[in-house]
């Protein structure tokens, strides 16, 4: 058994898994935890307190479980919050439980207001989690989508911490469907996403520091949609605070296209009537993905596209969204009209202040250190053939393919709960988050090379029950 060296594991996850909130509540998964109000905390000392360098609050506590099992015992919302993240993975999904430590909670200079949590009306929220038996990494994400710092407990942190890594989240700076609302120029809202990012990165660190004596010995990277995007960025830009990453289904922003801009708007003339299947499959979407698009007509497209365009072009249209998505669920969902038309102005000469927004926080394939990225043949938010299949393409472009492995999973789609929606022909992604992560790990530390870039084909059986398919996954073709 390979023994795992201290570690430091770099997570920003856009779904997201999702780039936007799902429609609304969800039920709870037949075997997930539920919350409760059973006692949680365990005696602290003052050696338990964990400064972080930089915050201008963090609050320590002592738990006997760090893991989501655990902190849905505390009333609903102290800890985590099971809302923004009970809608990302599949029902019946195993997860470990009964790893306790410490949790620290709070926040970092801001003067956004977005962020709820906790009564404190203060963006750039942080959580870290550090287990009593700590193996000296330390994993650190950015919420997916627009979500809050909670949003990757149940995807990661429960799965790092058991294996002894300490965990830490941020809100990015800015959330909510009204993000976009968070800065003066286009573009400001994306790029705090970096800042505040690397900004925890660096305070856990110091923190771990402080409090143990020792820095973690390795950073890695990883993230989901958002988050894989996050992480392409960090090591295009930032490769010398990382070993490598972990890119699940990262969002594409380049200045011309592909990107939102370039197949959104034929989703939304999809959904309003003016577009056909052919005209869908044109744009990139997957034949096969059909049985997806209702789910993403009514919850998705329109949202994505009216928020991110209010984003990197306010002027395009500042009656929708205007000064809010909407204040009602509806309201929030509903697709802009004038969206319909928007890839045309998008290729119109005249739309330059757009691409020249987009090229502040864009990609370009120059990575500087080891990334695994994977990505869902059926993805419907994110289609793959406008997405990570021209990211390996611009990576291999600047010659950096010797340092990129690239798994297209068969029936992945963005969001694993979605599974039941197709169960014959879907597959849930985070079993091969999983096992990239640890191919990772072992690419770093032991010089194990990783299986060759592949589509990784889906094993028969039901997406939806079968253990097999919920909680493994082999990244080699032949598998």
């Amino acid at each position: 058994m390979r023994l795992r060296r201290r570690t430091t594991l770099f997570l920003t996850l856009g779904t997201a898994v999702a780039l936007v909130l799902p429609a609304g509540p969800v039920a709870a998964h037949p075997g997930d935890p539920g919350p409760g109000d059973g006692p949680v905390s365990r005696q602290c000392t003052s050696d338990d307190t964990v400064h972080v360098p930089g915050a201008e609050l963090a609050v320590t506590a002592c738990l006997p479980d760090i893991t989501t099992a655990g902190l849905l015992q505390a009333p609903a919302g102290q800890y985590t919050d099971q809302a923004d993240w009970l809608s990302l993975h599949a029902p019946g999904t195993a997860n470990p439980s009964g790893v306790p430590g410490l949790q620290v909670d709070g926040y970092f200079s801001d003067s956004s207001t977005f962020n709820t949590t906790h009564g404190w009306n203060h963006d750039s929220q942080f959580v870290l989690r550090i287990p009593d038996d700590w193996n000296g990494g330390l994993v650190v994400t950015g919420a997916p989508g627009n979500r809050k710092q909670y949003a990757n407990d149940f995807l990661m942190s429960d799965f790092v911490l058991a294996q002894g890594f300490a965990f830490a989240s941020t809100d990015k700076g800015n959330n909510s469907p009204d993000f976009y609302r968070d800065g003066e120029q286009p573009a400001d809202a994306v790029a705090e996403w970096h800042d505040r990012v690397t900004q925890l990165a660096v305070a856990a660190q110091s923190a771990l520091r402080e409090r143990y004596g020792s820095a973690p010995d390795r950073t890695y990277v990883a993230g989901i949609s958002n988050g894989g995007y996050l992480v392409r960025w960090q090591l295009e830009n930032r490769p010398e605070l990382y070993d490598g990453g972990v890119d699940w289904e990262g969002t594409l922003f380049t200045p011309d296209g592909p990107n939102l801009f370039t197949y959104l708007p034929t989703a939304v003339r999809y959904t309003l009537g003016q577009a056909d299947a052919e005209d869908m499959y044109a744009a990139g979407f997957a034949r096969g993905s059909e049985s997806l698009w209702p789910y993403h007509q009514q919850v998705y497209w329109g949202l994505t596209q009216k928020i991110y365009r209010a984003e990197f072009d306010p002027a395009y249209d500042p009656a929708c969204p205007g000064a809010t998505a909407g204040t009602t669920l509806a309201e929030i969902l509903a697709p802009c009209a004038s969206d319909a038309a928007y890839d045309a102005w998008f290729a119109d000469p005249a739309s330059q202040e757009v691409h020249d927004a987009l090229a502040r926080i864009s990609l370009t394939g120059k990575i500087k250190k080891p990334l695994l990225t994977l990505h869902g043949t059926l993805d419907t938010l994110l289609p793959i053939s406008t997405d990570s299949d021209v990211y390996a393409r611009m990576v291999a472009d600047q010659h950096r393919d010797r340092l990129h492995r690239y798994y297209r999973i068969e029936g992945g789609n963005h969001v694993d709960s979605l599974v039941g929606i197709d169960p014959q022909r879907l597959r849930p992604m985070l079993p091969c988050f999983r096992t990239a992560f640890d191919a990772l790990t072992a690419w770093v530390e032991d010089r194990e090379r990783p299986p060759a870039s592949t589509t990784v084909p889906r094993p028969a059986g039901d997406g939806a029950t079968d253990p097999a398919l919920l909680n493994t996954c082999s990244l080699r073709s032949g598998s």
